[in-house]
C-alpha cells in the first residue's frame, strides 16, 4: 500500500513549484489522493495573467474530456439497473437518430463507451473549439448529424469521437427519462458529495474559475480566453471542478469502492479494449490505460480552450493524482507523470536524520535537488521533464561527505559532495565534478543584483 510521509510531500509540492515557474505556465493547480485522504491540495502561479491573483487550490476549471469518465459511469449504472445494455444499437434509444442517420443509429453504446465506432471526431464544422461559434444545442446536433459523421468501419481502429460521447449523453437522458445534466448530478456528484463539480459551467460561480489563457508558442504574450458554453456536448466536455475534487471522484473506481459501480462493471471500465498506434498506451470504456515506472494508471486529460487537465489513478494501491493547468498548452500530463513517478520513489522508510542534506540548490548550470525518497539519499534535476531519470544515488561517508554510489554516464560516480555548514544551515556543497553548488535563493538573488554574468 502507497504512503507518503510529510517530507514526501512537501518534496512533491515544492517540485510543482519550480515546474511552474520553469515551464512559464500561468498556474497549477494539482492534488494528490491516498486511501481516503487528500494529502496534497495545492496550487503556484497565477489564476489570471492580467490581474496577477494568485491560483489557489479552490479555483474552479473546466476540466473537459474528463467528462467522458462520469458519462461511462452513468452508461454502466444504467446497465446495472436494466434500464441499458452494453450491446444496444443508439438508435434503439434515440429514434431521431434512426430515422436520420442508420448506419450511426447501428452502432452500439459498447463502440461508442471505447471510441470504436469509427465516428468524426467533431463533425465537419467544429468553430466551436476555436471559439468562432457556440457549441451545438441538442436541435442544432440532431440536425448536423448525419451517417457521413461515420468515416470508418465499427471497430475498424480506435477514433476518438466527442460525437460518440455526446450521443451517449443522449441516450442516458433517454433511459434515465430526465436531462443528462440532472441524472449526473444526482446520481455521481450529490452521491459523492463533491460540492465544486459540475457538468457545464455555473454562471453564478464565473468569478470562482481560474482564467483559461492562450498558448505561448504563436504569440510573446498569452491572452485570456472568455468562457463558453458546452450546451448538448456536456457529456463529452461539459464538467467543471478542482484537483481535489477530481481525485475525489476518482477513488470512487477504486477496487472496493462501491458507491458509484459494481466490482464488475469497474473491472469492465478498466479493461483495455484497444491499444492506441503508435502510442504506448490504451482505451477502455471511458478511461485511458497506461503504465508509468511499473503501474498500471487509469484516468483521462481534458483539453478546453484555456485549460489542459490531467488525472490518472491506481484502483488497486488507491492512489490518484490530478493537475489542472490554466493555459491551452499547460503540461498537466507530463506534471501527472512526474508526480506518479516521484511519488514512486519515495516508497519505504523515512530516514530523517538524512534531511540535514536536504535542499534546493543552484549554479549557473542549473538546479539540483538533494532529497531523501523512501529513506534513500538522491540528487535530482528538478528542471527535467523525468524528475526519475538517472536519479544520482547518494551514501553518507562522513557527517559533512556525501559520495555519489551511482550515476549516469556523464555524471560523476565515485566522486564526493563536500558539505559546508553553518550550524543546521547549509552555505554551499563543493563536489559533482569539482563545481560548487549555493542554497537556490542565495543564488538567485545574487543574480538578481548582478546585470550580467561575467568571469571574475
Amino acid at each position: 500500500m502507497i504512503s507518503l510521509s510529510e517530507h514526501a510531500v512537501r518534496y512533491l509540492d515544492s517540485w510543482l513549484a519550480l515546474r511552474q515557474r520553469h515551464l512559464r505556465v500561468p498556474g497549477v493547480q494539482a492534488a494528490v489522493l491516498v486511501g481516503d485522504e487528500v494529502v496534497l491540495s495545492t496550487a503556484h502561479g497565477v489564476a489570471d495573467l492580467a490581474t496577477g491573483s494568485p491560483m489557489t487550490p479552490a479555483h474552479l476549471f473546466r476540466i473537459a474530456s474528463h467528462s467522458k469518465t462520469f458519462t461511462a459511469t452513468a452508461v454502466l449504472q444504467l446497465v446495472e439497473s436494466g434500464a441499458l445494455r452494453l450491446d444496444d444499437p443508439v438508435g434503439a434509444h434515440l429514434t431521431w437518430l434512426a430515422e436520420r442517420a442508420p448506419k450511426l443509429a447501428g452502432l452500439t453504446l459498447r463502440e461508442l463507451l471505447g471510441h470504436g465506432g469509427g465516428l468524426a471526431r467533431d463533425g465537419q464544422d467544429a468553430g466551436f473549439w476555436l471559439l468562432t461559434k457556440p457549441f451545438p444545442d441538442e436541435r442544432e446536433l440532431c440536425e448536423s448529424l448525419t451517417d457521413a459523421d461515420a468515416v470508418l468501419g465499427a471497430n475498424e481502429r480506435f477514433k476518438y469521437s466527442n460525437i460518440g460521447y455526446t450521443l451517449l449523453g443522449q441516450v442516458i437522458a433517454a433511459a434515465a427519462g430526465e436531462p443528462y445534466n440532472d441524472y449526473v448530478t444526482t446520481h455521481i456528484i450529490n452521491r459523492l458529495g463533491l460540492v465544486d463539480t459540475t457538468p457545464e459551467l455555473d454562471p453564478k460561480r464565473l468569478e470562482d474559475f481560474a482564467t483559461g489563457h492562450t498558448a505561448a508558442a504563436y504569440h510573446e504574450q498569452r491572452f485570456p480566453i472568455g468562457h463558453t458554453d458546452s450546451r448538448a456536448m456536456s457529456s463529452a466536455t461539459g464538467f467543471c471542478s478542482t484537483a481535489s475534487e477530481v481525485c475525489k471522484y476518482a477513488a470512487a473506481h477504486f477496487a472496493e469502492d462501491t458507491r458509484l459501480l459494481s466490482e464488475r462493471s469497474k473491472r469492465l471500465m478498466q479493461r483495455e479494449e484497444w491499444r492506441l498506434r503508435g502510442e504506448d498506451t490504451g482505451y477502455g470504456l471511458g478511461f485511458s490505460v497506461d503504465e508509468v515506472a511499473g503501474r498500471r494508471l487509469f484516468g483521462h486529460s481534458g483539453g478546453y480552450p484555456g485549460y489542459i487537465t490531467r488525472t490518472v489513478f491506481d484502483p488497486v494501491e488507491r492512489l490518484a493524482v490530478s493537475v489542472l493547468t490554466n493555459a491551452i498548452d499547460g503540461p498537466a500530463a507530463e506534471l501527472a507523470t512526474g508526480l506518479v513517478k516521484l511519488i514512486g520513489m519515495a516508497q519505504g522508510e523515512d530516514r530523517p536524520e538524512l534531511e540535514r542534506y536536504c535542499g534546493r540548490f543552484a549554479n549557473v548550470w542549473g538546479v539540483v535537488d538533494i532529497n531523501c525518497l523512501g529513506g534513500r539519499l538522491r540528487a535530482l534535476r528538478p528542471g527535467a521533464a523525468d524528475p526519475a531519470l538517472l536519479p544520482t544515488e547518494l551514501a553518507v561517508e562522513s557527517a559533512r561527505t556525501l559520495r555519489i554510489t551511482e550515476a549516469g554516464g556523464y555524471g560523476a560516480p565515485g566522486e564526493t559532495l563536500e558539505f559546508d555548514f553553518d550550524g543546521d544551515r547549509i552555505r554551499s556543497i563543493t563536489g559533482m565534478g569539482g563545481i560548487v553548488l549555493h542554497p537556490l535563493a542565495e543564488f538567485a538573488a545574487g543574480l538578481g543584483q548582478r546585470a550580467e554574468v561575467t568571469l571574475p
